[in-house]
């Protein structure tokens, strides 16, 4: 008989919409394998809602305090930007394991000062990057890990999205302090963590950043060609300013291509696998498409994560794992701010981009340098 395991409790901090449009939805998808028992926020009223909207027993506008009380097993951190280190470290000192939205982190620095609060065999934080986890995204990387369809040879890796200029009200998004970058960071970190995760590891970026049309610090367009160690290349573009918006992915192999594309979201009907020419009419389950359907979603990822946390494994999007996206846009915006390529070995503590994507000293990375020196 399968082992029997209680449900894992869940706590969720912030409830705005992310947690209300996906989260929820993803526990409540898990078959009774998690159970969220608690929810905190610094506006009391609006988790008192939630709470109520969710069937959730207790509400919190501190987290130590619901850390204390209601020992989650895990916690989602569904805050801004800024906040997801203090809440992150906060709950893995209390033992708790965390689920954090992207990105990650606002630098390097504070990803790796997150990092020392792990421990060898949990708790773990890992990262939502849920596009790694539908069923045609895994069956290209088992492709690719194999070489079934030939070395990748060429890829395109594009986020095009549109937000107008009333996006940009919400106080946080736009800053270099707060939102940690552009398009680049907040919306394009999810294609960009995908084709990074199938790809393999990139070995120099060249790039350019725009601010074309939005009243914002950051970027609102960036572009950049990569090469991977596999010898492929990538071409990627990140936009908020694109009216028809997509989310595409294209890998050239000399067997096939396989596109994806996509808003938010996909299963296997927004995948295209076509033959090379001397592969004749060789269909798509020839080429290797999978045969289940799971889509990319939060619940997808969450499961996997609970089968983790069950067996105290580390989780995918965690460690370097989750790290391998973040160095790639500090990367991005070396290489734009200075002209020239950036390889990852640039990316050490010395180096400005490491410490913020804006290359600047900021109030984050003096708080990150003080918690490294602490541990």
């Amino acid at each position: 008989m399968p082992e029997h395991y209680p449900p894992i409790r869940v706590a969720v901090v912030g409830t705005g919409n992310i947690a209300e449009t996906c989260h929820l939805p993803a526990i409540q998808a898990q078959n009774g394998e998690v159970t969220a028992v608690a929810v905190v926020d610094v506006d009391h009223a609006r988790a008192t809602s939630f709470a109520t909207r969710w069937g959730i027993p207790a509400v919190y506008d501190n987290l130590r305090q619901m850390l204390q009380d209601a020992s989650p097993d895990l916690v989602i951190v569904c805050t801004p930007p800024v906040a997801h280190r203090e809440a992150i470290t906060t709950c893995l000192d209390a033992g708790a394991s965390v689920w954090c939205e992207k990105p990650p982190t606002l630098s390097l620095a504070e990803y790796d000062a997150i990092s020392a609060h792990e421990r060898e065999e949990g708790p773990y934080v890992s990262y939502v990057f849920q596009h790694r986890f539908g069923s045609a995204a895994r069956a290209l990387q088992e492709h690719i890990r194999t070489g079934s369809l030939g070395a990748p040879l060429v890829g395109i890796c594009h986020t095009l999205w549109y937000r107008d200029d009333a996006y940009f009200d919400v106080p946080w998004r736009g800053k270099w302090e707060t939102e940690g970058g552009g398009p680049t960071m907040g919306h394009g970190i999810h294609q960009m963590d995908l084709m990074l995760t199938l790809m393999g590891e990139w070995t120099e970026v060249r790039a350019a950043t725009g601010t074309l049309a939005r009243d914002v610090e950051t970027e609102d367009v960036s572009m950049a060609l990569v090469r991977f160690a596999n010898g492929a290349m990538v071409s990627m573009v990140n936009s908020v300013l694109s009216p028809r918006e997509t989310s595409y992915l294209r890998f050239d192999f000399p067997e096939a291509t396989v596109e994806l594309e996509h808003l938010y979201g996909y299963d296997n009907s927004h995948w295209t696998w076509t033959p090379a020419v001397h592969r004749g009419d060789a269909t798509a389950a020839d080429l290797g498409a999978p045969a289940d359907n799971d889509a990319s979603s939060h619940a997808a990822q969450l499961r996997l994560l609970i089968a983790s946390l069950r067996v105290g494994r580390r989780p995918e999007a965690s460690g370097d794992d989750g790290r391998r996206v973040l160095a790639f846009i500090a990367a991005l915006y070396e290489s734009a701010a200075t002209g020239h390529v950036v390889t990852p070995d640039a990316l050490t503590p010395d180096n400005a981009y490491y410490h913020s994507m804006s290359g600047r000293p900021s109030a984050a990375r003096a708080d990150a340098d003080k918690e490294q020196n602490r541990v």
